[in-house]
């Protein structure tokens, strides 16, 4: 699924138009964007929670050539899911 497919989901179950339902996506995204970006910890109940990650500094190869690099740290998005959200996949 896609964002489009993803934005005609969310109109048709909740019966808004295609315009409203984007921008609702839109402000969704951007408001865990933002939080992540903050550090903090973002947690839907029943879906599942974003986190941040630390990835740490590593040596790393170059496939090309076989030469070792250095790999900065940095941080990651992380999403762990749900219960409920495990269990329905699961099915």
């Amino acid at each position: 699924m896609n964002k489009a497919e993803l934005i005609d989901a969310i109109a048709s179950a909740s019966k808004l138009t295609k315009a409203d339902s984007g921008r609702a996506l839109d402000a969704t995204i951007e408001a865990i964007t933002k939080a992540l970006k903050k550090g903090d910890r973002v947690s839907l109940v029943g879906f599942g929670s974003f986190s941040v990650g630390k990835r740490a500094a590593r040596t790393g190869r170059n496939p090309q050539t076989g030469k070792a690099i250095q790999i900065k740290a940095k941080k990651v998005a992380k999403f762990k899911a749900g219960a409920d959200l495990a269990k329905t996949v699961n099915k």
